[in-house]
């Protein structure tokens, strides 16, 4: 499965992709997860928002991307997700190529820093990626900081 994406700023999605995009974000993180937490954190303006499309239109995977200096001293990425509906196609894996791509395309080669769930450090690392210092709990969910150089 191929999707098409697009990657806006805040002020630049309409109102149906934002419903979408939070839709997505809390089909996965609040309700699947079963974790409450405010995914509406007051970053989102500060982002730009990566959304895979598929060609009838509906939103498979979704990430938002910072530049140096917003999330970490890194470029960073954060709320990967792809909606359950469109796992199992390898969208995890466009998902996180596009997103390494358009940093890169936005704010040139540079070290990227991500907050990542622990189960998932090997996805991670078949990127680049590598654990940085301890692991800790974000929302009673184990987490690690991860660099890719």
């Amino acid at each position: 499965m191929t999707l098409a994406w697009t990657l806006q700023p805040f002020a630049a999605l309409s109102v149906p992709e934002l419903y979408a995009l939070l839709q997505l974000r809390s089909a996965v993180f609040v309700v699947e997860q079963t974790c409450a937490f405010q995914d509406i954190d007051g970053h989102d303006a500060d982002a730009l928002h990566l959304l895979g499309h598929t060609a009838a239109g509906e939103l498979a995977a979704y990430a938002r991307l910072f530049p140096a200096g917003r999330s970490y001293p890194e470029a960073s990425i954060g709320r990967v997700a792809v909606a359950p509906a469109f796992r199992r196609h390898g969208l995890g894996r466009q998902l996180m190529r596009e997103a390494l791509a358009r940093c890169e395309s936005q704010w040139g080669p540079q070290s990227i820093q991500i907050g990542a769930q622990l189960y998932l450090r090997e996805f991670y690392r078949s990127f680049g990626f590598e654990q940085v210092g301890d692991g800790y709990l974000e929302d009673d969910i184990a987490h690690i900081h991860m660099l890719r150089p």
